[in-house]
């Protein structure tokens, strides 16, 4: 049985203040008055404090985002708390702050279902990133030790190595729990039951239950929020672990060995027939203990070498265990970079490139750890035929190709011979003459990063 992690009491990184004197006055008040030793009761001076707030503003600020109902972007919140720090802080000391609904906004999903993301204002974003951030540090040493989501010093890769480690002592299925629509499902009673099993602050207590029933705007008009835990809030992350870990704490109860990242869970055992028991067990207690909705038709007992896990799964070869990014993953890249290089793309070719290297540099400096190099070294080749074949479109008239192949040293009688082409784009992309005159040097001049080098600076960096 695991034992709950208790060595991040200390593990958290200081950010420094905001630089310039004006942002120095964002949020001063004064420090700290009569705090407990067992610091859970009196954490409201704690969450309006000079360097706590100012924090908070920074990394709203960073994390930028949409604006809330009010219209507010980031960029005005400076200005507004400055004006308004006094009530601000006033409201948030005595638990009178209200906050407003949030943004309800839907994004599909890859099922062709429908995410449902809430957006706070940017205030509200503010007040609940304080609060987040001192809580964070009370609760989060209690955590299980296989909860990697959204805390600090954990990584989707640390996951993926322990899901390794099990694989190699021989824990070689996994039950694969999805539960469908956590967020939106949660239970407000039963949450705030187990956050008073944390937190003594009433006032705390007060602002946060606030948060969660403040409700939520479609088209205009409000509706109430008896459930849910809103997806897009800065303090849902933080309310979703402490939620979870009752689950946590159940698996470890059983002496299971298990991942949990946010409401992503896997066990591992040794057998299909162990499998099986575990995930009716588990579902009871997810659906009759803790009132939240698994999902059947996702959730499922297989290998971790076919089931996809953080858009990872496991991988065996000669030199022993490793990762692979899952082919669905794969296929989600591919339909991103093929809407990216549309032939019939318009704008200047150096931003379409920009936005290619924003997409691939993202990937895979989270893929890297995988075995993937023949898989990159083709995408690099498919990438690159795609931005000539958007170079060749564009070109459009004979007069206008062979003066761009003239101009790339072409040869005169081959410039000709190629302008008056009839062959397709696609094939004219992956010619010899296309090569030749648009090599792939030139393709990095104007920006475009290569992937073989980008997979071997990420393997560098584990």
């Amino acid at each position: 049985m695991q034992k709950s992690q208790t060595t991040f009491k200390d593990d958290y990184s200081q950010e420094n203040r905001m630089e310039s004197e004006d942002n120095g006055r964002v949020c001063s008040i004064s420090r700290g008055e009569g705090e407990r030793k067992d610091g859970v009761y009196n954490l409201i001076n704690k969450i309006v404090s000079h360097d706590n707030l100012n924090l908070a503003y920074k990394r709203v600020k960073a994390n930028k985002g949409s604006a809330g109902i009010d219209e507010m972007e980031v960029e005005e919140l400076y200005g507004h708390l400055v004006q308004n720090k006094k009530s601000i802080i006033s409201q948030i000391k005595d638990g009178s702050y209200e906050p407003q609904p949030v943004k309800r906004v839907e994004i599909d999903k890859e099922d062709g279902s429908k995410r449902k993301l809430g957006i706070p204002t940017a205030t509200d974003r503010f007040v609940q990133q304080a609060i987040h951030q001192v809580i964070e540090k009370v609760v989060d040493p209690t955590f299980s030790d296989s909860s990697f989501g959204f805390r600090p010093k954990r990584s989707a890769h640390d996951a993926m190595r322990k899901a390794k480690e099990y694989y190699e002592k021989g824990y070689r299925t996994v039950v694969d729990i999805d539960m469908k629509q956590y967020f939106d499902t949660v239970n407000h009673d039963k949450l705030m039951y187990h956050v008073e099993e944390h937190i003594k602050d009433p006032i705390v207590l007060r602002l946060i239950r606030k948060f969660l029933r403040s409700g939520v705007s479609i088209d205009g008009k409000v509706y109430s929020t008896e459930v849910g835990c809103p997806q897009g809030g800065n303090l849902s992350p933080i309310l979703s672990i402490i939620y979870l870990d009752q689950l946590d704490k159940e698996l470890e109860k059983r002496g299971h060995r298990f991942i949990r990242y946010a409401d992503d869970c896997n066990i591992y055992v040794k057998s299909r027939k162990a499998g099986y028991r575990v995930m009716e067990s588990i579902t009871n207690f997810l659906e009759n203990s803790l009132k939240l909705v698994v999902n059947r038709q996702k959730s499922e007992v297989g290998s971790p070498l076919k089931r996809k896990f953080l858009g990872f799964c496991l991988h065996v070869t000669k030199d022993g265990v490793g990762f692979r990014p899952h082919n669905k993953s794969k296929k989600k890249l591919e339909k991103k970079l093929r809407q990216l290089t549309k032939r019939n793309r318009y704008g200047n070719i150096r931003l379409i490139i920009k936005e290619i290297n924003e997409v691939t540099t993202g990937w895979i400096n989270y893929y890297g750890i995988s075995y993937m190099k023949n898989y990159i070294r083709s995408l690099n080749q498919w990438l690159r035929r795609r931005i000539r074949q958007i170079i060749w479109k564009r070109w459009k008239k004979v007069k206008t190709r062979y003066k761009s192949l003239m101009k790339l040293k072409i040869p005169k009688q081959k410039a000709w011979e190629w302008a008056n082409t009839r062959k397709g784009h696609w094939h004219i992309a992956c010619s010899f003459i296309l090569h030749r005159a648009i090599k792939n040097e030139i393709l990095e001049r104007v920006g475009l990063k290569d992937l073989n080098q980008l997979l071997e600076k990420a393997h560098s960096n584990y």
